[in-house]
């Protein structure tokens, strides 16, 4: 009975023994693939791949040139850390002096490590190295750089999702990066606040374009975004400007634009910061008015005071806020644009404006090197 126990419990011990490796070896998988792990199994695997490559080069060289030892070079810059990759390095400049005595001098024929060659393989290894210092000064490897990107434009995007509004109201929104990058100055932030019945909307453009902007535009929306429906309307912009001045940056002005509109009566209040006026169609005459409020740029000085414009929005009528990248470019002043985009937005008032964000855009701005972008609503009859 002893020995059945006995005998019985090798098998389970070593069960559990191969499960624990598996466990440790799928968390250094797991740990190696995030960045937080050690760079060892990728330079075992690099280490191994330069004698394979020497083998192949001694063995014919003109099907395996000695240049081929630029690709562990070249992989090695994208996944090793610096001090990795010198050891790398080292077993490279190894193996082209092996192959160099090998082959003999490269005045003997075509196959020859070349002095070409040796520079191709140098430059390779100086630009790898490069990049590998760089990512050891940012921290973030390259596997996780790009989902590190990624993740950033889907928060922007979701942030500027709009919410679900009640029966009688469409509201679409179109963002356009300056030259076709992810990455804009301009953002959206909204909720419906009092209970659901008021809905608050926040467009802003912060200097800048493209990728350049992105980075304080995502810091702006989740800080505006904390703000929105915890203060009074009032009080937004004032500590808005109050955010943005604290963050000191050097080119830290924005310009902004604050819809508080009532669901239910539909009517509506608009402050702004230096922000292009807002564009309402009224149903009944079918014209467009501007809604100018007044204020001060964000971030350029404290105690800055923003006056509201009222209005309100009938069934039928429309509202568009949008930034002046939309309205303003280099061979045109905002008026011009303005009365552009009216113009192109006219045709869709048959249309109950359906999907007509995206098209303004593209028939009033589609080349312009700015970030743009169109926040719209209407009320239907």
């Amino acid at each position: 009975m002893a020995r059945r126990t006995g005998a019985d419990s090798y098998p389970a011990r070593f069960r559990k023994s191969a499960h624990r490796a598996r466990v440790a070896l799928r968390k250094s998988g797991v740990d190696y693939f995030r960045g937080d792990g050690s760079d060892w199994i990728a330079l075992a695997g690099l280490l191994l791949t330069i004698p394979a490559i020497t083998c192949a080069t001694l063995f014919n060289a003109v099907w395996c040139s000695p240049a081929a030892l630029v690709l562990p070079i070249v992989a090695g810059g994208l996944l090793l850390r610096p001090a990795s990759l010198l050891g790398l390095y080292a077993t490279a400049a190894t193996a082209l002096i092996v192959e160099s005595l090998a082959l003999g001098p490269y005045g003997d024929g075509p196959a020859r490590v070349t002095p070409g060659i040796v520079l191709v393989v140098a430059a390779c290894g100086f630009f790898g190295l490069v990049l590998a210092q760089f990512r050891a000064r940012v921290g973030v490897p390259w596997r996780r750089g790009g989902t590190m990107l990624f993740d950033l434009r889907e928060r922007i995007r979701v942030q500027s999702a709009l919410p679900r509004l009640p029966q009688g109201w469409h509201r679409e929104m179109s963002l356009r990066p300056a030259g076709g990058q992810s990455f804009s100055g301009d953002f959206v932030v909204a909720a419906r606040t009092n209970g659901g019945r008021t809905l608050e909307a926040v467009l802003t453009d912060v200097s800048g374009k493209g990728m350049d902007a992105g980075s304080r535009a995502l810091l702006l929306s989740g800080a505006f975004g904390g703000l929105l429906g915890s203060l009074p309307p009032h009080a937004f912009l004032p500590a808005a400007n109050g955010y943005l001045l604290r963050q000191d940056w050097d080119e830290g002005f924005a310009t902004s634009i604050h819809l508080v509109l009532d669901l239910e009566s539909g009517d509506y209040e608009l402050f702004s910061a230096g922000h292009p006026p807002a564009l309402q169609l009224h149903s009944g005459s079918g014209q467009w008015e501007e809604k100018a409020a007044e204020g001060p740029l964000l971030g350029v000085y404290d105690g800055a005071q923003f006056d509201a414009v009222k209005g309100s929005l009938a069934p039928g009528d429309v509202l568009m806020l949008f930034t002046d990248g939309l309205v303003e470019a280099s061979d045109r002043d905002i008026a011009e644009g303005i009365d552009r985009l009216t113009g192109e937005a006219d045709r869709y008032v048959a249309t109950g404006f359906e999907g007509a964000a995206w098209h303004l855009i593209e028939a009033c701005a589609k080349d312009v090197n700015d970030d743009r972008a169109l926040l719209l609503l209407s009320r239907k009859s």
